[in-house]
């Protein structure tokens, strides 16, 4: 076989099947539809990357130009935006990759957003609320939202989802996507999948005048990036926040130097027990969600294996140092989702009395917060009963 056949061969099983390219007359909007992600992280350049090139590619369906809001830093004196627009590279978060031409950076998120059809979140949740002040009144309410964040809103009464936030606070409906998808592999254009879930509302305009799956799967579907669209918003938004917590107890794991046995016992706990809070807490979550989707198992597996949350862990480990300050020492200015989640989590079931059927959770919340040491984290997993 010479080397364009197996570059053919290889061509072929990455491409998506040919009826996803498809669009009938019916569902070519008047319109093209605008898109705005919010974000500029490794994450979400990644993403403006991907929708930009299928926008390219489908000038019938999607306008030319995806705006992205950056939030404004200077790079050596200059305007990090200014360098995306004109160098098209995100020379902070996401060196050395090319961004379509067609992504514009935005400073102003008011006018990022302005006019879009749909908005793509993805910023480091925390940052969400102060997002969404500024965002308040002034976004149509029949625009569409995907959330690509990772965590949750926790008060002293209630947990909520991330796309529940923005439905609530901007009157518009959001779906959800998260995956194994490890930005820097995916900006590289090496083959993963994704999970998108979304469920389409009750105004719901009609084929050709609003988003839907399909849409969105013409949106965010790549040779290189395949998309599974389902209904479990609810699943994919919770595989994609508790995921995390476990990631930084597997970073201890390997910090510690304990070896795959040891990761793989705590992410089968782990895994245990986000079913477990997903069954208590969001019983209209599918449990395949997490045991069949790329946003559930296969999300946790590449988290613990390769995300920023068991390096910052793994850090932890090995030099004796809080999460913040390896978060300081990793990230480039990046955020530790599992940082915030771990407290988020441990704040809620302990409000609830139920912290003790999440072993694993506890024990990591713990060892972030008041120093208990990893090395007798066995000790708090021990399987003492059959709870769940």
């Amino acid at each position: 076989m010479t080397a364009y056949d197996r570059l053919n061969s290889v061509n072929n099983v990455l491409a998506p099947p040919s009826s996803s390219s498809i669009v009938s007359q019916e569902d070519i909007p008047q319109k093209p539809y605008r898109t705005t992600v919010v974000g500029s992280g490794n994450w979400g350049s990644t993403i403006a990357k991907v929708v930009a090139e299928n926008c390219i590619e489908r000038p019938q369906e999607f306008d030319q130009t995806v705006r992205m809001w950056v939030y404004e830093e200077l790079i050596n004196g200059e305007k990090l935006t200014e360098i995306i627009n004109t160098r098209h590279e995100n020379v902070k978060y996401l060196p050395g990759i090319m961004l379509p031409a067609n992504v514009m950076a935005v400073p102003n998120i008011v006018d990022a957003c302005r006019g879009s059809d749909l908005i793509i979140f993805n910023i480091p949740h925390q940052f969400l609320s102060n997002i969404l002040k500024q965002l308040k009144g002034k976004i149509d309410p029949r625009t569409r939202a995907i959330s690509c964040l990772k965590g949750l809103d926790v008060n002293r009464d209630s947990c909520q989802l991330l796309p529940d936030v923005i439905f609530h606070e901007l009157g518009i409906n959001c779906g959800a996507l998260s995956g194994a998808n490890l930005a820097p592999e995916v900006a590289q254009c090496k083959w993963s999948e994704t999970t998108v879930a979304y469920r389409i509302p009750d105004d719901f305009r009609g084929r050709g005048e609003d988003i839907d799956k399909q849409v969105l799967k013409h949106l965010f579907h790549r040779p290189y990036f395949h998309v599974h669209v389902i209904d479990d918003v609810s699943g994919v938004s919770l595989a994609g926040a508790l995921k995390n917590v476990v990631a930084m107890a597997a970073g201890f794991v390997d910090g510690l130097g304990w070896g795959d046995n040891a990761k793989s016992a705590v992410m089968r706990l782990g895994l245990r027990e986000m079913i477990h809070f997903a069954n208590l807490y969001f019983p209209d979550c599918e449990e395949r969600t997490f045991t069949e989707e790329s946003a559930g198992v296969a999300d946790l597996i590449t988290t613990c294996f390769g995300g920023r949350n068991v390096r910052v862990g793994k850090y932890m480990a090995k030099n004796k140092v809080a999460a913040q300050e390896a978060e300081r020492v990793l990230l480039n200015g990046q955020s530790c989702q599992g940082i915030f989640t771990t407290k988020e989590v441990y704040e809620f079931l302990s409000k609830r009395g139920t912290i003790g059927d999440f072993p694993l959770f506890h024990v990591t919340y713990d060892i972030i917060y008041n120093g208990f040491p990893m090395e007798k984290l066995p000790e708090r997993i021990e399987r003492s009963d059959e709870r769940y």
